[in-house]
């Protein structure tokens, strides 16, 4: 079986639901992100240095785009249930920041490859989205 553009693209929903929800989702990846170098540098350091966040954010950016709509994240049915809008939104989040890390391991992103970080990014990133996603479909059901 190949999966081709059209089919990946296909499973996201054309609605106001879906943009809502991706607006969600980018402003929380981007709040994990500040919140992380936040804690690395000083405000003074990042307003100084403003591509240093960007540079940051950019590789788990690359890795959800892939990852939401190939496992559905943007489907209709990721909102259904509660339940499924945490286990479709959760593994996206999860094969994200692997992704994410993966690139941070390359020479073309700043950063590397830490196991502690790569568990820190999920675990953040699952504690923001979950719930995001869980109280979207529950207010929808």
């Amino acid at each position: 079986m190949s999966t081709t553009t059209g089919d990946v693209l296909g499973r996201i929903d054309r609605s106001s639901m879906t943009l809502v929800t991706a607006i969600g989702d980018i402003v929380l990846i981007g709040l994990f992100v500040l919140a992380g170098e936040l804690s690395h540098y000083t405000i003074d350091f990042l307003l100084a240095n403003p591509g240093r966040v960007t540079g940051t954010a950019l590789p788990f950016y690359i890795g959800w785009v892939i990852a939401a709509p190939v496992l559905g994240a943007y489907s209709q049915s990721a909102r259904e249930t509660p339940l499924r809008a945490a286990l479709i939104g959760g593994g996206a989040w999860i094969v994200a920041a692997l992704i994410g890390q993966g690139l941070r391991s390359t020479a073309v992103f700043h950063g590397n490859f830490a196991i502690t970080f790569m568990f820190v990014s999920i675990g953040v990133g699952l504690a923001l989205l979950v719930p995001w996603r869980t109280v979207l479909a529950v207010r929808l059901s």
